[in-house]
């Protein structure tokens, strides 16, 4: 509006013609929330139940620590020598024994993600780590997770140790408070891994693969927002060293023939082998280092959604491609098992299968979420790119609330909005040879309003976009030509 002017003269007025502009939004920020080794940024643990951003591993240490060294791992050599003393064979193997492993993985989960091309993520720490042994304490995750609910920026829920919390009953009360969140606040999506996929509950008797997934749709999940997660099996055994604590590790050496005045008794802690016989020690750290280090899935699928998200657009599927710093999984997945996994007929609770092909490695095989059933959020990229555009959007319309409710502020606003999804269309994250046929924006009186909406103060928008889907299935048909010459 022109200002009124009382003094002749000529005066300048500068007028804006272009529509405000829309930032999109960080899509692949995941939040960790579990036990660390401490919690400090200036005095000890003053960064308890606080979500932190960190951008490396080194920073992740600075504030976090460390991984629990481990303190149950056997390590046998059994050696043959000739009678000049020169080794004939080699056996070195390890095992965990007693209480296993540490239940306090996310050192590790934290190297998964980052060398899978994982960015900046939130830690939320719940507590330092329990003793070896000691059950992991739902409350503390819940506490961790009601943290995060103050916090934008995060848009993934990742628990690295929820695998190990007593009963499924607790991981379902845990994962379906995380889909509620995301529920509410429409801008985040949980990935997570299934109860008992770990190689040690694989390893019993008589329990399969398939068998820890009909537990999973049974008793690991509930029936309610699956859309806003993604589950991935089975787990996977990674390159990741061991910490380990070298005064607790035992190893056990044996030579044949048995020397007349041996170095050391048959068994001995790797911190004194470092005195004592330092080639021994040397075998015995390299047979710790070719150990493998089973891991859930979350934390590297991070990584990849992450990698796929900057490379490729958060519309794209986080499938079809290979994990870095990962042998192979935990146990082979069949395409038989992987029908299973992907239809729920019951439920829709699809899994998306981690598999190994040959000269390919082990690769994620899968792009649904937990909401199989459902034709308009069943694919992974679909919700994520929804969750995106509703948040990128939302925080662009800020700047017009309190704005008069009239045409001017409708044009500018459905302008912006317009301007962003062409944008994203051009990128190719909508589909459609035109651009009104990818997505269109309505508002106005008589369009998406009521003369009662604009007296009670509510300018209502309506967009709508076509999301490009993944190509899940390639059918190729073929059939033979009659000879035309």
């Amino acid at each position: 509006m022109s200002k009124m002017y009382t003094t002749p003269g000529v005066y300048i007025e500068e007028i804006n013609k272009f529509p405000p502009s829309i930032t999109g939004v960080e899509t692949a920020v995941p939040a960790f929330i579990g036990y660390t080794e401490k919690a400090t940024l200036t005095d000890i643990d003053d960064l308890h139940l606080k979500p932190v951003r960190i951008d490396s591993m080194i920073e992740y240490m600075q504030h976090f620590g460390g991984a629990q060294k481990e303190e149950n791992i056997k390590v046998s050599i059994d050696e043959q020598k000739d009678e000049t003393d020169k080794t004939i064979s080699l056996k070195q193997s390890t095992c965990f024994i007693d209480s296993g492993r540490s239940k306090h993985i996310m050192y590790y989960a934290l190297q998964l993600f980052f060398n899978n091309g994982g960015g900046p993520c939130y830690i939320v720490s719940v507590s330092p780590y329990e003793s070896l042994g000691t059950d992991l304490n739902i409350e503390k995750l819940k506490d961790g997770l009601k943290k995060l609910e103050n916090r934008e920026e995060p848009t993934l829920i990742i628990f690295p140790e929820a695998q190990y919390l007593t009963t499924i009953n607790d991981f379902q009360v845990l994962y379906n408070l995380a889909l509620e969140q995301c529920e509410a606040l429409k801008n985040r999506f949980v990935v997570m891994d299934v109860y008992g996929c770990d190689e040690q509950s694989l390893l019993k008797k008589g329990v399969t693969l398939l068998d820890t997934i009909r537990n999973f749709r049974d008793n690991g999940i509930g029936n309610d927002n699956l859309k806003y997660g993604a589950a991935y099996a089975p787990n996977i055994n990674t390159t990741l060293d061991f910490v380990v604590d070298e005064t607790k590790i035992k190893v056990k050496y044996t030579v044949t023939p048995a020397p007349v005045n041996p170095a050391q008794p048959g068994v001995v802690t790797l911190d004194s082998l470092k005195i004592t016989d330092n080639n021994t020690y040397e075998k015995a750290k390299k047979a710790l280092r070719d150990m493998h280090c089973p891991m859930p899935p979350s934390a590297a699928i991070a990584g990849i959604y992450a990698s796929v998200d900057k490379s490729r657009g958060v519309w794209t599927a986080p499938a079809n491609v290979t994990l870095k710093a990962v042998i192979k999984p935990v146990t082979d997945c069949s395409k038989n098992e992987q029908d299973f996994m992907n239809i729920d007929a019951k439920a829709g609770k699809s899994v998306n299968a981690i598999r190994s092909f040959i000269g390919k490695g082990t690769m994620v095989w899968g792009a649904r979420t937990l909401a199989g059933n459902d034709n308009e959020w069943r694919y992974i990229n679909v919700r994520r790119f929804i969750n995106f555009v509703e948040e990128s959007t939302k925080k662009g319309a800020m700047q017009f609330v309190f704005e008069p409710n009239t045409v001017n502020t409708w044009v500018k606003v459905q302008a912006s909005i317009e301007n962003f999804l062409t944008t994203l269309w051009r990128q190719g994250a909508l589909q459609g040879d035109k651009s009104e046929h990818a997505f269109y924006v309505a508002v106005g009186l008589g369009k998406t309003m009521t003369p009662l909406d604009i007296v009670e103060g509510n300018l209502i928008l309506e967009i709508g976009m076509a999301v490009v889907r993944p190509a899940e299935f390639i059918i190729l048909q073929f059939s033979q030509k009659m000879a035309a010459s």
